[in-house]
């Protein structure tokens, strides 16, 4: 049975003490899963199954995205008052700048195992997040922190920003040659991508970053998702031309569209929207119009969650769920409702909240699951347990601080207190 309560009623969960004590209890769990886990003594961190043991322990292959994700993470840690935080943002730091560096060639392998590169590829999604990860080790004072700031800067802005089109190409080989004729653009890397500038700018105070971040947003969302009814397109040519018929990789790369990345967006453009003093008027709009095509076209009605992809259709063709559109909802929808409040956004907060406390999160060993079949079972045709913190860390932190900024800069303005 559905129960009917107005929210305008009852007032936003957020603002209630028992849900905020909720959300840092999930946050804790999530930290204390990771943290006595994921450390790997060779450097870097393990990928986790579901039980929590590591995978692969014998000679494991380390991604820089988790890699640079938990340095982010346990940064936040430290932040908030942690103890053991610091120890695990030294761990990763150490591994991104004496392993994951080419120091031959620059920039930073994709992955390693302990015998060293496994795919040593440039991604731009990869230099993304360590630029976060330096951006957030900054705020707590690591010493490899400015070092790292600047190294990855200037290779994202020597070797991946296009400035003809206000965004960054996206992969090469190791010596950066060009892979497959650098035909391809995403919208993923740069997106998070956005992230990344908007956290810099924060640790810096340099608008350069912040001015890179709104001429991502501009082209990805006020032209590209604006052009398509505020559904975010995922795959372009050089020219950063839709291209609608792209298959890649269905991790990062999945064909059609991905309603969870226009919830990310969603919440990225009011953080954009509100560092740069609310001076792009399209940007509340777009938030709200990628907000409500998600839930209207990716949330199943039926059975709850959000479909992993639709067809340019709108029918979903990948009907998995997965924990990351869910996090990226709940943010979204906090987000939405500190901006601009209303009914349907506290509704919508509650539902992806609700989904999430029943089916996602797992009493039993710990962690979130990672993937989920239409019906809400666990199930791993994608991840094969539990590789990551960043999404379900976020999504639980968001709501207690106020909608402003990264969680680095709004957790430090707070001087910890939630």
């Amino acid at each position: 049975m559905n129960i009917q309560v107005e929210p305008a009623a009852l007032g936003n969960w957020s603002t209630r003490a028992y849900h905020r004590r909720w959300l840092l209890d999930q946050a804790n769990a999530l930290f204390d899963f990771f943290q006595y886990r994921a450390v790997n003594p060779k450097g870097g961190f393990y990928d986790m199954d579901d039980a929590g043991k590591p995978l692969n322990m014998a000679n494991p292959v380390r991604g820089i995205h988790s890699t640079a994700r938990m340095v982010h993470c346990f940064s936040i840690g430290s932040l908030l008052g942690r103890p053991g935080a610091n120890e695990i943002v030294d761990h990763g730091m150490n591994y991104l700048w004496n392993h994951h560096r080419d120091t031959k060639h620059g920039g930073y392998f994709w992955s390693l195992n302990n015998d060293g590169p496994v795919d040593s590829s440039k991604q731009g999604y990869g230099h993304a997040f360590v630029l976060l990860a330096a951006s957030s080790a900054k705020t707590i004072g690591h010493p490899l922190a400015d070092g790292m700031l600047a190294d990855v800067t200037e290779i994202l802005n020597t070797k991946f920003w296009e400035a003809k089109h206000g965004a960054i190409a996206e992969e090469f080989n190791r010596d950066w040659s060009l892979i497959d004729g650098g035909t391809y653009r995403g919208q993923n890397s740069n997106m998070h991508l956005t992230e990344a500038l908007m956290a810099a700018f924060e640790a810096t105070g340099d608008k350069a970053y912040l001015e890179k971040a709104e001429s991502i947003a501009d082209l990805v969302i006020r032209r590209s998702a604006g052009s398509v009814g505020w559904r975010v397109a995922e795959h372009f040519n050089a020219d950063w031309a839709l291209d609608k018929n792209y298959r890649g990789n269905e991790m990062f790369r999945p064909s059609g569209t991905t309603p969870g990345h226009w919830l990310e967006w969603a919440r990225l453009i009011l953080q954009l929207w509100s560092l740069g003093e609310k001076r792009h008027d399209w940007m509340p709009e777009a938030a709200k119009g990628l907000f409500s095509q998600s839930m209207s076209l990716g949330w199943d009605s039926e059975k709850n969650g959000f479909f992993y992809t639709l067809d340019w259709e709108d029918v979903p063709a990948k009907r998995n769920k997965l924990w990351w559109p869910a996090c990226e909802g709940a943010g979204a929808a906090h987000y939405l409702n500190e901006h601009a409040p209303s009914d349907f956004h506290e509704e919508s907060y509650r539902k992806i909240w609700s989904v999430i406390g029943q089916a996602f999160i797992d009493r039993t060993n710990g962690g979130w699951h990672e993937e989920l079949t239409e019906d809400l079972v666990p199930a791993h045709t994608l991840f094969p347990g539990k590789g990551d913190i960043y999404h379900a860390l976020q999504a639980c932190l968001i709501p207690l601080f106020p909608a402003t900024g990264s969680l680095t800069k709004v957790i430090a303005e707070a001087g910890g207190n939630i």
